[in-house]
């Protein structure tokens, strides 16, 4: 305690101090005042030019990646609005809109920025619109971490976790298959573990369907029945089950494939077996259903993926429908939603499970291991592992090893863009990117 303080405490013009010594008000008076530290001052930084970069270092998926420019020579952000089945269009959005709306514009104000570029379309919401504010909105992140020499996990509050579990993807035509998939994946160190019988809805069960033998449709869509798939699933988790002993946690993917009534079922008569979820058991049309789900099971749900507005979600939520909320960030906006609806979602006990599949970028990747990093009520993580030649084009990227994501510990995300290299890999022109037809025996469309 300083003498100005001690004669505040006292309440008197003078006072003896301890050593006998008369403290006097004038010597207090004359006493300078401790300096207050000061942060250094930061100008104003404007954003330049908002720009698209599209690659395909991955086969068969279709990067998008916004590039803000601003008025600091060498700084820029990266962010993620990657649309696998519509890229060209978040092209568009991004270089005709999205540029001309934020030129000039205080790159340091997220927050401002987010809401004016959401409502200056008027209509908002859909997935084109979103994916292009998403990247613009993780390039500010990007920007404000480098900036403040942190990773963007520190501008949220720090970590949680030393890094990010991750669940693998296990698949085979027969349960043979299956499970040498699910053993190798063990030895890699996964211990969260999704298992699908071939791909989604087992559609090598089904046989030729009447709508192939009348040329309903193209050559190319494929036939998928729910009976062999909803039979044939139970059959896999209690064969995996008993192979694989109890230890691992296993996870499942309905993809919206089947009725909800036969959803519902499935999802009851998996409990034996413990599921650490069962992901998407509706299409997002049939999101009523879930109250009928909790009432039936007590299996845990996972949901989210196709979700684009707060409309879909914040229902679910706030009732305790779901147990995961699953959503692709870059689908709802990027990491300024994200970060509010995981805090949403911490007060009614729903965890994270953020969409992680191979068309997400490596910038995206980042951003979903950042978020994970610093929220409470993570859940686990979806993440794959791409080939070499998108490692060297997206230098930083986050890396697996043991069933952990790792990132890098670099200021912002902590990846980079070579962009000459990137360059090397456009997208294919005879192959747009869009989801191909799912259909019925007799030709009816699935959704997911």
């Amino acid at each position: 305690m300083n003498r100005r303080s001690l004669l505040r405490l006292l309440g008197t013009a003078g006072t003896t101090g301890a050593a006998g010594l008369l403290l006097q008000p004038e010597a207090l008076a004359a006493e300078p005042a401790p300096a207050a530290p000061t942060a250094p001052a930061l100008g104003p930084l404007k954003i330049t030019k908002v720009r698209p970069i599209l690659t395909a270092p991955h086969p068969g998926i279709r990067f998008v990646v916004v590039k803000v420019e601003t008025s600091e020579p060498g700084l820029y952000g990266l962010g993620c609005a990657t649309f696998n089945q519509r890229p060209l269009t978040v092209k568009t959005a991004v270089e005709e809109y999205l540029d001309p709306f934020c030129r000039g514009r205080d790159a340091d104000n997220i927050e401002d920025i987010w809401q004016t570029a959401y409502t200056s379309s008027y209509w908002r919401n859909g997935p084109v619109l979103n994916n292009a504010l998403s990247g613009l909105d993780q390039a500010l992140w990007d920007i404000k971490g480098k900036r403040a020499g942190l990773p963007v996990y520190q501008l949220l509050g720090g970590k949680c976790r030393f890094a990010v579990p991750c669940y693998a993807h296990a698949s085979g035509r027969d349960l043979a298959q299956l499970e040498d998939s699910v053993q190798r994946h063990r030895e890699r160190g996964f211990r969260y573990i999704r298992i699908q019988l071939g791909g989604y809805g087992s559609p090598h069960l089904s046989g030729t369907a009447d709508f192939e033998r009348q040329q309903f449709g193209l050559p190319v869509e494929s036939h998928m029945d729910a009976r062999p798939y909803l039979k044939t699933t139970e059959e896999m988790f209690a064969h995996v089950r008993a192979k694989c002993g109890d230890e691992i946690e296993l996870l499942h993917d309905i993809h919206e494939r089947v009725e909800p009534i036969d959803a519902i079922n499935l999802c009851k008569r998996l409990e034996p077996y413990r599921p650490f979820f069962i992901e998407d058991p509706f299409a997002p049309e049939a999101i009523g259903w879930f109250r009928a789900l909790r009432q039936q099971t007590a299996v845990p749900i996972a949901m989210g993926e196709l979700f684009n507005s707060p409309h879909e979600w914040v229902g679910l939520i706030s009732e305790r429908l779901i147990d995961f909320i699953r959503v692709h960030i870059s689908q709802i906006g990027g990491l300024t939603v994200a970060r509010k609806l995981a805090a949403l979602a911490e007060w009614f006990q729903v965890r994270s499970a953020w969409h992680g599949p191979g068309d997400v970028s490596p910038v995206g990747h980042a951003a979903n291991a950042h978020l994970d990093l610093a929220i409470h009520n993570f859940g686990i993580q979806e993440m794959v592992q791409f080939n070499p030649a998108t490692y060297d084009v997206f230098p930083g990227c986050p890396t697996l090893k043991d069933g952990y994501l790792w990132i890098h510990e670099a200021p912002g995300w902590g990846v980079d863009l070579d962009e000459d290299l990137a360059s090397k890999f456009p997208l294919p022109a005879d192959r747009p990117g869009y989801w191909l037809p799912v259909r019925r025996r007799d030709g009816t469309a699935v959704r997911p």
